[in-house]
């Protein structure tokens, strides 16, 4: 892999960070999560988010004040290396308040996503 390939996937989800290569979305839902506003705590440790994320089906189904969580699973389709992605945010009337994504390379959420 060059070294423009290794930048791009620090700022990619979608390009491999083991070969460079185009990484596909392999699974995608969408969660609660039990903080609330004034109350988010990022952790780094799987295991929280594996006890504290509830599934739900559309960001309607979020109360308002609480935190949700997109999970998306990235595999190359070279290596097959996986990256699992945590895009925690608050829903605030239409909008979307982001806080900073959490990674996952090392398979530390497959038992949970499968």
């Amino acid at each position: 892999m060059n070294l423009f390939q290794k930048i791009k996937s620090k700022f990619k989800d979608d390009v491999c960070e083991g070969c460079g290569g185009k990484c596909t979305e392999t699974f995608k839902q969408l969660y609660m999560l039990d903080q609330t506003v004034g109350h988010y705590a990022r952790y780094e440790n799987p295991s929280y988010y594996k006890k504290n994320l509830y599934k739900v089906e559309k960001k309607t189904d979020i109360p308002s004040g609480v935190y949700a969580c997109g999970i998306t699973e990235y595999t190359c389709q070279e290596c097959h290396k996986k990256l699992v992605k945590l895009s925690i945010f608050l829903p605030v009337r239409d909008q979307e308040m982001h806080e900073t994504p959490v990674y996952y390379r090392n398979g530390e959420m497959d038992d949970f996503i499968r």
